[in-house]
């Protein structure tokens, strides 16, 4: 069995992308021109080619003129979905004096605050950060952080209501979600009330790592709940392809917050487009990389969301969607 070191070296080697050793001969064929090095901080493993998200944000720096063998050095440092090791990673881009470093999920961006002070930190995830402790405000974040946050506590609630629409019968709604943090307080405490309101019960299961998501799958389909609701957080969204598989095998109507899951099966999703936050927040390191401070770079949420139900799982289902709802949808899978 590989020691600690030796694995965390394996795993930086496995997800370097070979970046090293070529810059160093582009900077002296190119004279004094700057490299801007930005580090890639993310639990999940990384896929080449690149995923829709990551190759949103590589599109909008290309856009902005940053082209990696130019002027631009990525370097991606993955824990692949052992979050234990992004403190350590987080230390090594800083100690790469890395000019920036994108954190991709909740795990991450505290790994990377927890490193440094003083290296600009750019994020994307879907908590509060004023309430996680990492921003003073949204228009003013303070300190060394700024980013898109995807939460809105109106969602849940929102998609529970569609999915109350959709299946008005509905009576006991199973949630699959990450365990209650002082970050989701808001947002629970709305799903409840608006579940109070539809007169639904609510079940919760909660995934504290990712082994724990297909036994409780199997935990929900056995207790056959009327539909299913899952939060959209990093673990869940990176098992979204099993659980919408898994919510069709079991007739199990299900809705996410994560833009692709109808496509991947999931009977509906109802969120901002993801790969639209991703190209967004290369104009956040743009501006950094130019001189401003990420303490006076206001936090953006998103301004659209879409509606996509997927038809083809809901005549597998045997649900009839009604009119009211197709007409409200951005997206209707066929």
């Amino acid at each position: 069995m590989l020691a600690r070191g030796n694995r965390v070296k394996r795993r930086q080697a496995i997800v370097a992308f070979g970046l090293f050793g070529a810059f160093p001969a582009l900077a002296r064929a190119q004279g004094p021109r700057r490299i801007y090095r930005v580090g890639y901080l993310i639990d999940q493993p990384l896929v080449d080619p690149p995923s829709r998200e990551r190759g949103a944000f590589l599109r909008g720096l290309r856009e902005l003129g940053y082209l990696e063998g130019t002027n631009l050095e990525i370097v991606y440092r993955s824990s692949e979905s052992d979050p234990t090791f992004l403190p350590e990673l987080a230390a090594e881009l800083v100690g790469m004096r890395v000019d920036v470093i994108l954190a991709l999920t909740l795990n991450s961006a505290r790994a990377a605050m927890q490193a440094t002070g003083t290296v600009p930190i750019v994020f994307i995830f879907g908590v509060d950060p004023v309430q996680s402790g990492f921003a003073r405000s949204l228009a003013r974040p303070g300190g060394n952080l700024t980013g898109i946050t995807l939460l809105m506590p109106e969602l849940e609630p929102k998609r529970l209501e569609l999915l109350r629409e959709i299946l008005p019968r509905a009576r006991r709604i199973a949630v699959l979600s990450a365990p209650a943090s002082a970050a989701t307080t808001r947002e629970r405490q709305q799903t409840r009330s608006a579940a109070a309101q539809l007169g639904v019960a609510l079940e919760v299961h909660e995934a504290r790592e990712s082994g724990e998501v297909i036994p409780l799958l199997e935990k929900i389909a056995a207790s056959k709940p009327d539909a299913l609701l899952v939060v959209p957080t990093a673990r869940l969204i990176a098992a979204r392809s099993v659980i919408a598989e898994f919510a069709l095998k079991h007739r199990l109507p299900s809705i996410m917050g994560f833009a692709d899951y109808a496509q991947l099966g999931g009977l509906a999703a109802y969120a901002a487009s993801t790969s639209e936050q991703f190209h967004r927040l290369a104009s956040y390191v743009d501006r950094i990389l130019k001189g401003a401070k990420a303490a006076d770079l206001p936090i953006e949420q998103p301004t659209r969301l879409a509606l996509s139900l997927n038809l083809k799982t809901a005549r597998a289902l045997g649900i009839a969607v009604p009119r009211s709802v197709l007409l409200r949808a951005d997206q209707v899978i066929e």
